[in-house]
């Protein structure tokens, strides 16, 4: 577990955001299911899931990777 936090909070931004993109595609899952299995409400989780993962991907990202850079960068520049 110590190994996959360390993971998430290296620099180079490929395993930062991977918790948005693993719940977007849990929540694409669970909608293709609940569409397959005419259940309006898994279809409509799945649907929900899918949009937070959808918007906490770039959020993730933003906050994890470019934050500690741009803040390197401001301290370069002073």
């Amino acid at each position: 577990m110590r190994s996959f936090l360390r993971l998430l909070h290296r620099e180079e931004g490929h395993a930062g955001p991977l918790p948005g993109i693993a719940a977007g595609a849990v929540g694409a899952i669970l909608l293709g299911i609940g569409a397959a299995a005419d259940s309006g409400w898994l279809a409509v989780v799945g649907g929900i899931v899918l949009a937070v993962g959808f918007i906490a991907t770039p959020i993730m990202n933003h906050m994890m990777v470019e934050y500690d850079i741009y803040a390197r960068l401001e301290k370069l520049e002073k």
